[in-house]
């Protein structure tokens, strides 16, 4: 009897250990391949941590795969950008921001899909029932996998003409779309509702003064059900909540097109932008930001914006390098990937073209905020 109760306990101290193990963000693997794949290049990464499986975007392509990088399943058919993917570990989903929009970037997704469709502009929030997701091929449209909720505030940015210092421009705020998505609490707040944030495009016009912010948008999604609809690209619906719960802006000097990943890092409350470089030569053009997501939003009025009297902005992290009011990292990884994994953890993605496709080596790195480097690789 003794015997059996002294493996029972070594049985139960295993199992605990290995269920520790499995939640400890560095026994991920250090690596995971993904592709090569006939698609655009990879937008973002998404991982489930429970149920160990990993999400990427291939621009009109969604890649299910486990932990090792096995393909579980694939959703095609869209004609979209599918940018950035955040998971939502309350309702267990995948969000991803989806726009179509009649500029370089949509003319060329539709080239690349050998398509003559004509499309109007339109900015949604997909979300996937991962569940679903068993098989490779999956049809966006058709299988009963993914909804849409349309973001019509981020259209009215998009199509505004607003007059800025340099005379009228198109596109308040220089507004691209959207791009970089993830769930984190209230800004200055450590902890509490998870809300949906979503990161605007940003054109990298040299010639206009009212696009050197980062625009993020705060959205409840506890309230989303009664917008979401399955999305037929023939007949584009206009369901969504009539503005964000809130409008926050960081300075980082103008980005080309704005925030490419965006992730929350509970770890250091710190909100992680990864973005392409600026060219506007009287910023420091750096490729990675912090925002100090524990720090109180300041209303005040915003640089070079004279049509917004006054707007809640969000101070950089006091980290990395620094030209100016400005602070970050000349960092060139995380722009088609990155995925907080708690601890300071983070998958970040190293993308690949070759002829058979485009690709990307997943690797872990554990931030560190030192000066000359942001991250360093887990080995």
């Amino acid at each position: 009897m003794k015997r059996l109760y002294t493996l029972a306990v070594m049985l139960t101290a295993l199992i605990f250990t290995t269920s520790l193990s499995a939640q400890n963000p560095a026994s991920h693997p250090r690596t995971i391949e993904s592709g090569p794949f006939k698609a655009g290049h990879i937008q973002g990464i998404a991982v489930d941590t429970e149920q160990k499986y990993i999400y990427y975007s291939y621009t009109t392509m969604l890649i299910k795969t486990d932990m090792q990088g096995h393909i579980v399943g694939s959703v095609t058919g869209l004609l979209g950008h599918l940018g950035d993917l955040g998971f939502n570990n309350d309702d267990g989903r995948l969000y991803g921001s989806l726009e179509y929009k009649n500029d370089a970037i949509g003319r060329g997704i539709l080239r690349m899909e050998r398509s003559s469709r004509q499309l109007d502009n339109a900015f949604y929030i997909a979300i996937f029932d991962v569940d679903k997701i068993t098989r490779e091929g999956m049809d966006a449209e058709k299988d009963g996998i993914m909804t849409t909720v349309y973001l019509p505030t981020v259209l009215d940015d998009y199509l505004a003409e607003v007059q800025t210092a340099e005379g009228k421009k198109e596109h308040r705020l220089g507004c691209s779309g959207i791009d970089g998505v993830t769930f984190g609490p209230k800004f200055g707040k450590r902890g509490g509702k998870q809300y949906l944030t979503v990161g605007y495009g940003v054109y990298g016009d040299t010639e206009r003064s009212d696009n050197d912010y980062q625009v993020l948008l705060q959205y409840d999604v506890r309230k989303w059900q009664k917008y979401e609809r399955a999305l037929s690209q023939d007949d584009m619906h206009q369901q969504g909540p009539a503005k964000p719960a809130g409008q926050y802006f960081v300075k980082t000097g103008n980005t080309t097109y704005g925030v490419q990943n965006l992730d929350y890092d509970a770890h250091s409350h710190l909100w992680m932008m990864a973005v392409y470089a600026g060219k506007k030569q009287n910023y420091p053009n750096y490729t990675f930001f912090a925002a100090d997501g524990a720090s109180r939003p300041v209303t005040k009025a915003l640089d070079g914006v004279p049509y917004i009297k006054k707007a809640k902005v969000v101070a950089l992290k006091a980290a990395g390098k620094q030209q100016g009011e400005i602070r970050g990292w000349d960092w060139g990884v995380g722009s088609t990937g990155m995925c907080s994994l708690g601890e300071g953890y983070f998958y970040l993605s190293h993308n690949y073209k070759i002829e058979e496709g485009q690709g990307s080596i997943i690797r872990l790195y554990r931030f560190t905020g030192n000066e000359n480097q942001a991250f360093e690789s887990v080995e």
